[in-house]
């Protein structure tokens, strides 16, 4: 929680936490639900499935989002807190736990405050709006006189009564509406304020903050010995030796499937090597050239999409301009490897897990285990970083299965580097090129756009979407890959401009087979098709001979995008920006998924010829999410998807032969290291009270990736259209050119 003293300060800085509004008519029935409830409410419409108080007064909160490092734990406190004037402190918040809070699917696409956000503040609203008439009828006073503050509601007389005396019975227990009596802007004290992360505190001081701390009563440590590709077939293993160790309490194989139980974790680990070096596997050659991958991946049969067309006449002698852009596979990299504990007991299992989706987990779980979904428990608990769909849930998959070989003692599974790094589910490689026509102004005509891609989400919900559902001797068939539909999209993220372009045709070429495993990676195909589409802007704008942010403007309709591009420019100095030897400026803009949040990014890099290192050096970032709830929250995680692109599109690529993937280390797979953070990142924000909260969590990927291209193209002259900008290309380019 919230530091006590930061909260005295704030309440003696802001006043006492008091609730101004205008009371709804009761409702007297819990039926008739409309079916136009906000946010997750549609899927769980009862008051007390997202709210509960119990007699002495203390507020229980629910959420189906999980806590990812985004910081919405903060962020729905600060909402129920405020709509409740309740003080933090006596709220406690329950995140995706499957016998506990709502099913809101899985976290992802930046959803977790258009959904849960929205749903919580409706809900907070709607209680205390309960409350107060169930205060009015008990006072025989007008609910219009009451007032409302620090979990209390007072009458004009000095009379007052507690939230815990007043929920009684099933009070809660009524069906949400469709609207609500929110505080209002101009008198919130808390939502909309920058406050500390709740989440923060244990990770700084080493407290109990990740699945990885748990620890619990009789726990018991395993490790999984992996094929050593995803081909391999299991020839013999010799499990003898191992099994006679000390503190070694059980082998377990079934199929392809291996995993060591053992009392202490380091024993463990030596026991796992151990029986690595005695399984003897069969490979094959099953994997692409990797130095013809892209050839590879335009070769296999892919399904045609066509996702956005509008005619128009194309001028006469109009310029042509083409492009063509690459991304290799690259990963989650979670600097923490995936883990989780897992234990059966009287029947039931319960998994301890940093799956982005528990609901989903729970029912793949239960099919691996052939078990009902009502004898699996998933909890929720922080993974060491993760945007998409890691390991997370394969792990959870190795200790349910060894959990069930050894009932009553909780098993702790974590994946070593290597498995991390070999096994996890990659973003997809991807294709895409552009094709425009300029009329004699500059101005575009004419824009054509194709991307290939595999699918970009084979998350659970079926065993075999799991790992060990392939690797046990009864496999489990993974689903067959499908598209994710617009307007969100999967691999087609963010394809369509969202500019003004008069004729536009934007085809989606799905690819079904995946040569690599595959699946959610913070933005999905937003990051290259943001990437694609804002390198050929500047593309468009060199040949149109116009500066980057007038052309943009020039195309867009959007009157917030247009905000947030002036904003950006204004404030990087855009029209004063003096040039300097070896460094270069670069201008980007999104709206994620063209219907989420809006960034703009304006940038300066230096470059070392010599070196191939391009040091960012300047960011200035120009946000609009709707509502802020939390300032310096989403500054956080603008200011960390530019870190994180930055370092995919510097340094990020996973290697493999025709057989194995090789990188499977910090050096085979490096990351940004701190000394090549951006030296300055500002964020400006738009914040918008009242409006629909728009998501953030992952507007940065593709304008950074852009961003830093357009800016190396400006100091170097050179545009480099494959991702990663790494060192050792960009001197191949570089000695070339």
């Amino acid at each position: 929680m919230i530091a006590r003293e930061s909260r005295r300060r704030f309440l003696r800085e802001t006043g006492a936490l008091v609730a101004f509004f205008s009371l709804p008519c009761p409702r007297a029935q819990s039926q008739g639900a409309s079916k136009a409830l906000p946010g997750s409410l549609k899927g769980s419409p009862y008051l007390d499935a997202w709210i509960r108080i119990d007699r002495e007064g203390k507020v229980t909160l629910f959420t189906g989002k999980a806590e990812l490092g985004q910081g919405i734990k903060t962020a729905l406190l600060q909402l129920a807190a405020e709509e409740l004037a309740v003080p933090l402190e006596r709220i406690e918040l329950v995140t995706a736990d499957t016998a506990l809070t709502p099913n809101e699917g899985y976290t992802s696409g930046s959803r977790s405050m258009q959904d849960s956000g929205t749903a919580i503040r409706h809900a907070a609203a709607q209680v205390r709006a309960l409350l107060v008439a169930q205060a009015a009828q008990r006072l025989g006073v007008s609910a219009e006189s009451l007032s409302v503050s620090m979990g209390s509601i007072h009458a004009l007389d000095g009379r007052t009564l507690q939230y815990g005396e007043l929920v009684a019975g099933q009070v809660l227990h009524v069906q949400a509406e469709e609207r609500s009596a929110f505080v209002e802007p101009g008198k919130r004290v808390i939502a909309g304020k920058s406050l500390r992360r709740v989440d923060i505190p244990a990770k700084v001081a080493g407290g109990v903050a990740y699945v990885h701390d748990l620890r619990f009563p009789g726990m018991v440590h395993a490790r999984i010995v992996r094929p050593p590709s995803a081909s391999a077939t299991l020839v013999a293993l010799d499990a003898s030796e191992v099994e006679r160790m000390p503190t070694v309490l059980k082998v377990v194989r079934d199929g392809r499937f291996i995993g060591v139980i053992a009392e202490r974790e380091y024993e463990c680990i030596r026991a796992a090597r151990s029986l690595a070096a005695r399984a003897k596997w069969e490979e094959s050659a099953s994997l692409p050239p990797r130095a013809h991958l892209y050839d590879a991946l335009l070769r296999l049969p892919a399904e045609d999409h066509v996702i956005a067309e509008s005619a128009a006449a194309s001028p006469a002698g109009g310029k042509q301009v083409r492009a063509e852009y690459r991304r290799p596979y690259q990963m989650h990299a979670a600097i923490g490897p995936s883990c989780a504990v897992a234990e059966l007991k009287d029947g039931k299992y319960t998994v301890w897990t940093h799956s982005q989706g528990v609901y989903p987990l729970r029912d793949a779980l239960a099919e691996l285990l052939a078990v009902p979904k009502e004898a699996v428990r998933c909890i929720h608990a922080e993974g060491s970083g993760c945007y998409g769909h890691n390991g997370a849930d394969d792990v959870a998959a190795d200790a349910a299965l060894l959990a069930r070989s050894l009932p009553g003692r909780p098993v702790r599974v974590q994946w070593m580097r290597e498995d991390e790094h070999a096994w996890e589910p990659f973003g997809a490689a991807m294709v895409s090129r552009a094709n425009a026509v300029l009329d004699a102004s500059g101005t575009v005509a004419q824009f054509e756009y194709e991307v290939w891609s595999n699918t970009h989400s084979t998350r659970p919900g079926k065993a075999g979407n799991l790992l060990a559902g392939l690797h046990v001797a009864k496999s489990f068939e993974p689903p067959a890959p499908r598209p994710i539909p617009q307007p969100e999209g999967g691999g087609d993220r963010n394809a369509i401009p969202l500019y003004a372009f008069p004729g536009v045709r934007v085809v989606h070429r799905f690819i079904p087979q995946m040569p690599l495993r595959v699946s959610a990676l913070r933005g999905l195909g937003a990051y290259m098709n943001v990437f694609s589409l804002e390198s050929f802007m500047d593309e468009l704008t060199l040949a149109a001979g116009a500066d980057p942010v007038e052309y943009r403007l020039r195309h867009l309709r959007d009157a917030r995008g247009r905000e947030v591009i002036r904003l950006a420019a204004e404030k990087f100095g855009w029209s004063t920006w003096q040039r300097r030897p070896r460094a270069g400026r670069g201008f980007a803009f999104a709206r994620y998924k063209n219907l989420a949040g809006y960034l703009a990014l304006a940038m300066e890099v230096e470059v070392g010829r010599d070196t191939g290192a391009v040091q960012i050096s300047r960011v200035v970032a120009a946000a609009d999410s709707g509502e802020i709830v939390n300032p310096d929250g989403l500054r956080n995680q603008i200011e960390g998807g530019i870190v994180q692109s930055a370092s995919w599109t510097l340094s990020e690529e996973v290697a493999f032969d025709d057989t194995r993937i090789t990188s499977r280390d910090w050096a085979a797979y490096p990351i940004l290291r701190f000394p090549a953070v951006p030296r300055s990142i500002e964020v400006h924000l738009v914040d918008r009270p009242g409006q629909p909260f728009l998501g953030t969590g992952e507007v940065a990927q593709g304008p950074t990736a852009a961003c830093i291209a357009n800016a190396l193209a400006d100091a170097t002259g050179m545009r480099v259209r494959e991702l990663p900008f790494s060192p050792p290309r960009l001197r191949r380019l570089f000695a070339a050119g």
